[in-house]
């Protein structure tokens, strides 16, 4: 009976000193969206990577809901919690992460510069506890102007929307843009909305410059209020470029930038190799180079605008 009663008790003994499902916190300035592609991108790469989340995985999930003020308190929560790995999304979130721990590993995704940002001091050797992917959506912003400016050959002036409650972006894309409105003849008046609540008084504001057309700046707020954005766009007859596509699908005239669900698929299979046993140091900064361009016909055509046959061609998607 003894012997049956430890061969009982074995297995439970076994159970016990197996490790803990490791523990990864997604930390997103935006609003809840656990079907976006941003999730199901980091979940595809965690699966390449061998992790599935609820078998050998748990991911909790913070949302700021366009408040950036929050991230600080929700990566202190995240670190409190003892993940095994932060996976903050968008620079103010990636800059709350690396505050709030130098020890527990952070794989950022992001749409500019980190080194810029002060995230890494280099993207061959980012060292310390933080790797990640970035886009190239911040950069992009010059290009995103000069595609506005063919649809709309006889612009005079141009508005930027930026969040001021995320300045490194921000100032970025203001002082690049100017540069290439300069290039083009163009005026840019760069405008301010830092919550949902800010949206309508900015395009109150460009209805009083009387500008000719909106460059929609990156921002995970404007992101995760893509189809509202485009609502206003469309009430306000303005012909707009964004990043992403559900701002055409939405109704927007045009979006251009970074495939999301890719450059969130490949965080995710860092994240997995880092819980697997990489060191962040030892992974360098990965720069995602998959760029799409997607065209509203229908928008165009309610905005009286005619697409160049040129710009149609390097479309990888087209709304009819």
């Amino acid at each position: 009976m003894a012997l049956l009663g430890g061969a009982a008790a074995w297995p439970l003994a076994a159970r016990a000193q197996q490790p803990a499902m490791p523990v990864i916190g997604f930390l997103n300035s935006g609003s809840p969206d656990p079907q976006g592609d941003r999730v199901r991108g980091f979940r595809q790469g965690l699966s390449e990577a061998g992790y599935d989340e609820g078998r050998n995985v748990t991911i909790e999930y913070r949302w700021a809901e366009g408040r950036n003020d929050r991230l600080p308190e929700l990566a202190a929560e995240l670190v409190r919690r003892r993940v095994s790995l932060l996976a903050p999304v968008g620079i103010p979130a990636s800059l709350a992460a690396k505050q709030a721990t130098t020890t527990i590993p952070i794989v950022f995704s992001i749409a500019a510069d980190p080194v810029e940002a002060g995230l890494v001091p280099s993207l061959s050797r980012p060292s310390g506890n933080l790797t990640g992917v970035t886009s190239l959506n911040v950069e992009l912003a010059p290009k995103k102007l000069e595609m506005l400016h063919a649809l709309l050959p006889g612009a005079k002036s141009i508005a930027l929307m930026v969040n001021p409650t995320n300045p490194i972006v921000a100032d970025t894309q203001s002082r690049e843009l100017r540069v290439a409105a300069a290039s083009l003849a163009l005026q840019l008046h760069v405008v301010e909305a830092g919550t949902e609540q800010d949206f309508e008084s900015a395009f109150a504001r460009m209805q009083q410059l009387r500008v000719d057309g909106l460059v929609i700046g990156t921002d995970l707020l404007y992101v995760s209020r893509s189809e509202r954005l485009a609502a206003s766009v469309v009430r306000h007859a303005m012909p707009a470029i964004f990043q992403f596509s559900e701002f055409t699908a939405a109704g927007g005239l045009m979006s251009y930038g970074g495939s999301v669900k890719e450059w969130s698929r490949q965080a995710g299979a860092y994240a997995g190799r880092i819980l697997k046993g990489d060191k962040p140091a030892d992974l360098p900064v990965m720069q995602s180079t998959k760029v799409e361009l997607i065209v509203n016909l229908k928008a165009a055509r309610s905005l009286g605008l005619e697409v160049p046959p040129t710009l149609l061609a390097r479309a990888d998607e087209v709304i009819e």
